[in-house]
């Protein structure tokens, strides 16, 4: 019941009805006659009095309660005037006589029959509304934390970000120092191995409140390794998988805590005084920790923080496992693919060749691009530039099949169009499942025409350093290999000397908000002149076309020169 809930003066009296009206609320509320003596008390005011209902009737306030402080004389004159009066009182009661107490009150006169027979009162411990109202912020800012965590956690399939993103949210809602440390990744550069009984985590992110930026240098670097010693809280809360609370209040206690000694000094600046350690595990094993520190005035940490440390902690392994999985793939992936996609050397020496391959943001997985220069007799060599559908290790490691078929078919006296029939017939009984666009290109012994087929692929750029680029858009395309539809074409391309053939992946073009035609006229843009260096071309390319691209991209640029004549000389 509020405070106001007797508004306006005078009262009429019911005691029955009064009864009924305020013996639920948790407001203590009490009836007194002329004389300040206890007419009603409801269970409320029982509670916080310390005293049973029926030893209050008939006796004053003062008698009650001597350690209480009842503002009398203002009671007195709400009887005098019939104006109601709110009232602090402060004092003890028998509940707990060692500590002194506050009420917020509100006092109204009652009538009946036209008489003053005494006055109501409605109190409300004012610490106590002060405490539920803390607690009552705090559970709202924990409750505003597990509602947003599911869309400011995960965002990508990056582990350091989501750990960020993770750090981000805690600080300074439910630590004022915020950490997550992960195991070092099992595929990745090596690690220096941790001496014995030391645990090494990677310290993947860190966040603080602003007030102790200044004072984190000690506290360590977002991304440097950790050593902890046996008996500190991080190897406990990994051995256990449980919460580790610790409230630091000695130098042995801290540096139990700490990775090591070293690190009092640095803690002892910072004001920490309280920490929490919760483990970040999926099913299948710990992934790292969460580390909360208060510092300076904040409270210590309360069971409840600790629950939604946890629950935050649990949410985020679900991210960080995938996260992790992506990571381990993606590494694999791309290292294969560089392994395979090895710089490919001029087939002969008139022959001026530089090639790019430019992996996606680490949210997206490897592709399948993949390019290759054949030497052919007579000075010709075949150009290939392919694009396995899919991502992943299986997008890789079917990218290096279609790449070793492709120089088992290359062939002095096939046409392009034959090479790809044959590669398309040997992808289907292979049992090959994946899909492939390609583009060979077979460039003549004086770099004055070539021989082009498609299977799905994009045209190439023929670059001109007098008249300027041009996209081949003439040349007939066939389905993507593996379909098993044939029907690949041969074209003639004719250009003028010191050319450069351009070849690329649909990584470099394709934008979601562009249409694909719009995206390759682009390409008519670029321009080198005559010696002008390929490695600079290609440069530019990536620096003007790479940001945004959600795919893989792989270039590849090519010219012939006259031999005897310099390196950057075309004819």
């Amino acid at each position: 019941m509020q405070a106001d809930a007797y508004a306006g003066s005078p009262v009429p009296f019911d005691p029955r009805a009064l009864a009924a009206l305020v013996g639920g609320t948790m407001a203590g509320v009490g009836v007194l006659d002329t004389g300040l003596r206890y007419l009603y008390v409801n269970p409320a005011l029982e509670r916080i009095n310390g005293i049973p209902a029926a030893e209050h009737l008939g006796r004053t306030v003062s008698e009650v309660l001597p350690g209480l402080d009842a503002r009398e004389d203002m009671i007195r004159a709400v009887l005098a005037d019939g104006k109601p009066r709110e009232i602090t009182i402060s004092g003890f009661t028998a509940q707990d006589a060692t500590v002194r107490r506050y009420w917020h009150g509100a006092f109204h006169r009652l009538e009946s029959g036209g008489r003053v027979v005494g006055v109501a009162g409605i109190v409300l411990e004012v610490m106590a509304a002060d405490q539920e109202q803390r607690a009552l912020e705090q559970a709202r800012r924990h409750l505003t934390l597990l509602d947003t965590a599911a869309a400011r956690i995960g965002t990508t399939l990056d582990m350091d970000t989501t750990c960020a993103e993770l750090v981000d949210l805690v600080v300074p809602g439910l630590a004022d120092i915020a950490t997550v440390e992960v195991f070092p990744p099992d595929v990745a550069a090596p690690v220096r191995p941790a001496p014995p009984g030391v645990l090494r985590l990677r310290r993947a992110a860190l966040r603080a409140v602003p007030a102790l930026g200044d004072e984190l240098h000690g506290f360590g670097l977002t991304g440097e390794y950790i050593d902890y010693q046996e008996g500190a809280a991080v190897q406990r809360c990994l051995a256990s998988n449980q919460p580790v609370v610790e409230n630091l209040t000695s130098d042995e206690q801290l540096v139990r805590s700490a990775p090591g000694p070293e690190r009092l000094t640095a803690y002892r600046a910072l004001g920490m005084h309280s920490a929490v350690i919760v483990p970040v595990t999926v099913r299948s094993g710990p992934l790292g920790i969460l580390g909360l520190i208060r510092a300076g005035d904040s409270p210590v940490f309360t069971d409840e923080d600790v629950v939604i440390a946890r629950e935050l902690a649990g949410r985020a392994a679900v991210d960080l496992d995938h996260a992790r999985r992506y990571a381990h793939e993606h590494t694999i992936a791309l290292e294969l693919q560089r392994s395979l996609l090895s710089e490919p050397r001029p087939p002969h020496p008139h022959i001026e060749i530089a090639t790019r391959y430019l992996p996606a943001d680490r949210s997206v997985m490897v592709g399948g691009d993949w390019f290759d220069v054949i030497p052919l007799r007579d000075g010709r060599h075949l150009k290939a530039m392919g694009d396995v559908m899919g991502h992943g290790v299986e997008a890789a490691v079917a990218m290096s099949h279609y790449r070793s078929l492709l120089r088992m078919f290359a062939d002095d006296e096939l046409p392009p169009h034959r090479i790809l029939e044959q590669l398309d017939r040997m992808v289907e009984r292979s049992g090959l499942d994946r899909a492939a666009t390609c583009l060979l290109v077979v460039v003549d012994r004086y770099g004055g025409a070539c021989e082009v087929a498609s299977a799905g692929h994009l045209p190439p750029v023929l670059i001109d350093p007098r008249t300027g680029a041009r996209v081949c858009e003439e040349m007939t395309v066939g389905p993507p290999l593996g379909t098993g539809f044939g029907g690949y074409r041969t074209t003639l391309l004719e250009f003028g000397p010191g050319t450069v053939l351009f070849l690329y992946t649909d990584g470099l073009v394709e934008r979601r908000d562009e249409d694909i035609d719009v995206s390759v006229g682009r390409l008519k843009e670029l321009v080198l002149p005559a010696g002008g260096s390929l490695e600079n071309l290609l440069d530019d390319v990536l620096e003007r076309f790479g940001p945004g691209a959600e795919d893989d991209i792989a270039v590849l640029a090519s010219r012939t020169r006259t031999p005897g004549v310099g390196t950057h000389d075309a004819t």
